[in-house]
C-alpha cells in the first residue's frame, strides 16, 4: 500500500514542525511549506528523511493569494515527480503568526495582515487544493483556545480563528460527499517562538498561564502535534466538523 502524503503549511517551525515529526512517525510522508525559515525547512526534511520518510520542502507565503496558483503548479510536479502520484491525502492549515495589540490601538494593517494569514489564505489555498485533494482524505485547520475563552490584546486574531471554525463546518458539510473529514484543533498558550515567544520566554506570561491551567503547567509543542496526528489516523476517521481544543483546561 502507498503511504499517506500530508500537506503541512508552516511547518518549518513550532507546531508545524512537531505535527511533521509526529506524522513521519506512523509513516505519512510529507510536503513541507515554509514563508521564510529555508534552513529550519531543511533541517526538518533531513529530520524526515532519517525516519525514513519521503518528503519535500515548498516556499509559500499564505498571505499572497496570487500566488497560490504557482504553488498548485509547484506541488503538482513534486508530487508527480518524487511519488508519482496526482494527489495528497492530508491537509493541515498550519501557518500563522502572532500579533498582541488592545482592541483600542489595533491597526487596519494589523487587521488585514492577521486576516490574510488566519482566514483569507487558508479559505483559498484549500480551495485550490480540491482537486489534489484524495476522496477519504482529511482537513485540519488550526484554531486557538482564544475563541473559547477571551484575553485582551487577541481580539482580532481571535476573531480570524472564529472565522475558521465557522469555515471547519462548512468544509466538512460541502466535502462530506467526498468522504472528506474536516476538523480544527484549538491549542492553548503554547511555549514556542509564536507571538515573539511571549508565553515561553516572558517568565509572568508562563506563570499565570499555569496557574489558569487545570493541568498546572504551559502546553508544549508535544501536546499539539500529537492531537493533529491522531485524527489524520485511521482511528480518527468517524470524528468530522469539530473543534477539538489541546490546551490542558485553560479557564475551565
Amino acid at each position: 500500500m502507498d503511504p499517506k502524503i500530508a500537506l503541512i503549511t508552516g511547518a518549518s517551525r513550532g507546531l508545524g514542525r512537531n505535527t511533521a515529526l509526529q506524522l513521519a512517525a506512523q509513516g505519512v510522508d510529507l510536503v513541507l511549506t515554509y514563508r521564510s525559515q529555508r534552513e529550519e525547512a531543511q533541517s526538518l526534511l533531513a529530520e524526515v528523511q532519517a525516519l525514513g520518510r519521503r518528503a519535500v520542502i515548498l516556499p509559500l507565503d499564505i498571505a499572497k493569494t496570487d500566488s497560490i496558483p504557482a504553488f498548485v503548479v509547484e506541488l503538482r510536479q513534486q508530487l508527480r515527480e518524487v511519488w508519482d502520484a496526482e494527489q495528497f491525502d492530508f491537509l493541515v492549515n498550519n501557518a500563522g503568526i502572532g500579533i498582541h495589540q488592545a482592541f483600542a490601538e489595533t491597526t487596519p494593517e494589523q487587521f488585514d495582515e492577521l486576516m490574510r494569514i488566519h482566514l483569507k489564505g487558508p479559505y483559498f489555498l484549500t480551495q485550490a487544493l480540491l482537486p489534489l485533494i484524495s476522496d477519504g482524505g482529511r482537513i485540519v485547520n488550526l484554531s486557538t483556545g482564544l475563541t473559547r475563552f477571551a484575553l485582551p490584546g487577541y481580539s482580532a486574531y481571535a476573531a480570524m480563528k472564529g472565522g475558521i471554525e465557522v469555515l471547519t463546518r462548512y468544509l466538512a458539510k460541502e466535502l462530506g460527499p467526498r468522504g472528506i473529514a474536516v476538523n480544527a484543533v484549538a491549542p492553548g498558550a503554547i511555549e514556542t517562538d509564536f507571538g515573539g515567544g511571549l508565553v515561553r520566554d516572558v517568565a509572568d506570561v508562563n506563570r499565570f498561564v499555569a496557574s489558569q491551567t487545570a493541568l498546572g503547567r504551559v502546553g508544549v509543542p508535544d501536546d499539539i502535534g500529537p492531537v493533529i496526528a491522531s485524527l489524520l489516523a485511521p482511528a480518527g476517521r468517524w470524528i468530522n466538523a469539530q473543534r477539538i481544543e489541546a490546551s490542558g483546561g485553560m479557564f475551565v
